[in-house]
């Protein structure tokens, strides 16, 4: 299991919101950069980052940063947040990342999900982000009536390949992630032989294990990295050698 260190990038700086408020913010790091350049020195081989800046404006705010940090390391990055167009999908992949996620998109722009899977396949994957099951839009500020599940088996018929799915209500509160719908997440997706990366709640190595128990591809960790909950070079250690 791949074990991909979180940075989210808010105003220039790395911080982490409490279940996708940005109303409760904690700003652990005023330089990305550096902070990359650690979990790559800890043994990193990916690196997961959400523009929140971009989520919530619909456009990607924070992309010249984010070449700095791609310029800064050899780590393989994936991206997500204010992915509206193909435009901007171009722009990120232009500035060296391996992976652009669409969130919103995928459930509002079919057209452009479609658009983007016929032309960057594999480096294209869908962000599946639920509150109650439910997909979240438009930086976690919306709810919308779809279940995230249906969506996964959808998408999974259209060619997606990988899902990321985050319970919003774990996400940064450190109560570890919601196994149940995790592996139901699993069963949607399995028989399209898509792959499916796990986020949100990871607050320990234990948590990691019953995770890998479930087969992902991997598992995304934030919180728990800048509260020292979790040593990035021991998770990667266990589950990647």
């Amino acid at each position: 299991m791949i074990i991909l260190p979180a940075i989210d990038i808010k105003d220039g700086q790395c911080v982490r919101l409490y279940q996708g408020d940005y109303a409760q913010v904690t700003t652990y790091e005023t330089d990305p950069v550096s902070v990359a350049q650690r979990w790559q020195k800890a043994g990193a081989s990916w690196l997961h980052i959400v523009d929140l800046d971009g989520a919530a404006s619909g456009r990607p705010v924070n992309d010249e940063l984010i070449a700095r940090m791609r310029a800064a390391t050899d780590l393989h990055i994936e991206v997500g947040g204010g992915m509206r167009s193909l435009a901007h999908i171009e722009r990120m992949l232009a500035r060296g990342v391996e992976r652009v996620i669409l969130g919103t998109a995928a459930l509002t722009d079919r057209a452009l999900l479609e658009a983007a899977l016929e032309r960057r396949g594999e480096r294209i994957a869908v962000g599946l982000d639920a509150r109650g099951g439910m997909v979240a839009i438009s930086g976690w500020r919306e709810t919308s009536h779809v279940q995230a599940t249906t969506l996964a088996r959808e998408l999974s018929t259209l060619g997606v390949k990988r899902f990321i799915y985050t319970d919003i209500a774990r996400d940064g509160a450190l109560r570890g992630p919601n196994l149940a719908a995790l592996a139901e997440m699993q069963r949607a997706i399995d028989g399209a032989g898509a792959t499916l990366i796990a986020s949100g709640g990871v607050s320990s190595l234990a948590d990691l294990r019953a995770i890998a128990a479930l087969g992902v591809e991997g598992a995304i960790i934030g919180k728990a990295l800048y509260t020292g909950a979790i040593n990035l070079a021991e998770a990667i250690a266990e589950f990647e050698r």
